[in-house]
């Protein structure tokens, strides 16, 4: 039992059956309070009572929506009762709870403290007509008076939801195992262009590596328990598993005649497929971008070359006027050289390796896996599918400005010949701006036929994420729900990703506002 399901199982009440609810003392009721006031909800729709879960925030969500968190496993909406009522936020401290109510779905409503359970019989309840005129509220169905003359509020809480959420639901049509494609994703896929090739590039003791986008199934953390493999190569680190399969890592610096460190946290691994189901893990120094490269910007690696030392290597891209090259590995040379790990040589240490919760969620078969370049805006967690991603580069020290803009368009910037118009994600979702690091990066899309970048505060991975991780977000409200529709829950990890529809981040009249800017001479 995950923690968070050892704190559920903890903090459920001893809660009346059923058959105990309505007996001859009267009707069970959960009592709380919210800033000084004893308010109560009837047992029936109380699923139970859990601590102040890990919450990651929906960007364009009302108010009063706090977020989602994981409670075994299922996305859970928690509100606010705080700002629901219009008082102002307080921390959350040991006594703070949520009480999970199911109005058709399980919602979580943060309370200041829960105080009991009571019984009324219904001669009990009293109207709120006796309540002064200033107290009376839609949102209360009547009042009890406790045995020690308090008043207790009756809060009908399908009221506050219809009064604040109309047209609350699921998004049953994303449900199930199968996901269709957006309109945007369809989009890109007929877009694809054959002059151009797709890279996912890193960085090997600070040269520039790529590796055709097709070749890559995930890129992951360095992570898990490494078994090292005896009689191996000098550059094979040993087996990790990854979704309960044997990963054999390589080391390009190893590979390449360069010190390895074996304690370097940041190392990414590079995850590529060889053909049938073997895969091998490239660990490098860091993942850079996602490449979108005309073939006229790639050459062939030079003839006064020495190809035998060199075979790995098949061509060479020229970035930035050709200030920048990245050498394009050719994945079927390099394990010419290099002998994969025995996979029943490395089982014969299966039985002493840990489960591998840390590089991504189990899957019965990665066929039903969804590709998802993850990346974050402050602590939470976005995704977008890889698809959808036409590529990923640096943020330039300056951008462009042009007074026929838009206000929500950061500026201009030339890639490769074009001008790119780019957007901060963060001002888009309603965010607080932060300062330009080294860390942003600029996601490109392919947004109704024009090209928009969006800057985000970094890009962490490219994320193999199985099918049945994936559920329908909650329809909290139209401006996040038209944006994000699913949320990849990821149990085992600890993390909600928020699902990105990129063709949702502008409608029709902001892309043709962008197109007319563009046009107008600067």
């Amino acid at each position: 039992m995950s923690t968070s399901d050892e704190q559920a199982a903890e903090l459920q009440l001893a809660l009346p059956q059923d058959d105990e609810a309505g007996g001859a003392d009267g009707s069970h009721y959960v009592t709380f309070c919210v800033e000084g006031e004893l308010f109560a909800v009837p047992m029936a729709p109380v699923q139970e009572i859990i601590r102040v879960p890990g919450i990651v925030h929906l960007p364009l969500a009302p108010s009063a929506l706090d977020g989602l968190a994981n409670l075994r496993g299922k996305v859970l909406p928690i509100l606010s009762l705080r700002r629901l009522f219009g008082l102002p936020d307080r921390a959350a401290d040991e006594a703070t709870r949520a009480l999970v109510i199911n109005l058709g779905m399980p919602l979580g409503f943060l309370v200041d403290h829960v105080a009991s359970v009571v019984s009324a019989r219904d001669e009990d309840i009293q109207s709120t007509d006796t309540l002064p005129d200033s107290a009376r509220s839609e949102f209360l169905q009547g009042v009890i008076k406790d045995g020690d003359g308090r008043l207790i509020l009756l809060l009908d809480f399908q009221v506050l939801i219809d009064r604040h959420f109309s047209g609350i639901q699921l998004r049953q049509e994303h449900g199930g195992s199968e996901v269709a494609l957006t309109a945007s994703q369809q989009e890109i896929l007929r877009d694809e262009s054959d002059d151009e090739r797709q890279l996912v590039s890193f960085s090997v003791d600070g040269q520039e590596y790529a590796i055709d986008i097709q070749d890559v199934q995930e890129i992951v953390q360095m992570d898990g328990q490494l078994v090292r493999v005896p009689q191996s190569e000098a550059a094979q680190l040993g087996v990790v598993t990854l979704r309960s399969r044997l990963l054999p890592l390589i080391s390009l610096r190893r590979l390449f005649g360069m010190p390895y460190d074996q304690d370097r946290e940041q190392d990414r691994v590079v995850v590529i497929h060889l053909g049938g189901e073997q895969m091998v893990g490239l660990v490098t120094d860091s993942v850079s971008e996602v490449l979108r490269v005309p073939f006229n910007l790639i050459d062939e690696v030079p003839g006064m070359w020495n190809r035998r030392e060199t075979r790995e290597i098949n061509a060479i891209c020229r970035l930035e006027d050709g200030g920048r090259l990245v050498s394009i590995l050719d994945v079927g040379q390099m394990f010419d050289e290099v002998e994969l790990a025995r996979t029943d040589a490395a089982e014969e240490g299966e039985s002493d390796m840990a489960s591998d919760d840390g590089l991504v969620a189990d899957a019965d078969s990665h066929d039903e896996d969804e590709q998802v370049v993850v990346f974050r805006l402050g602590k939470e967690e976005f995704g977008v599918p890889i698809m959808s991603v036409q590529e990923i580069v640096r943020v330039p020290e300056q951008l462009t400005f042009l007074p026929t803009a838009p206000d929500y368009m950061e500026g201009v910037i030339n890639l490769r010949g074009t001008v790119l118009p780019v957007i901060d994600q963060r001002r888009r979702l309603g965010l607080g701006s932060i300062e330009r690091s080294e860390r942003q990066r600029i996601m490109v899309y392919l947004l109704r036929g024009l090209r928009t970048g969006f800057i985000v505060d970094s890009v962490a991975e490219v994320l193999k994420v199985p099918r049945h991780a994936f559920e329908p977000a909650p329809d909290m409200g139209e401006g996040s729900s038209r944006l994000i529709c699913r949320v990849a829950n990821l149990q085992k990890q600890g993390r909600l990703i928020m699902m990105i529809d990129p063709g949702m981040l502008l409608d029709d009249g902001e892309v043709g506002s962008l197109q007319m800017s563009l046009e107008q001479p600067a």
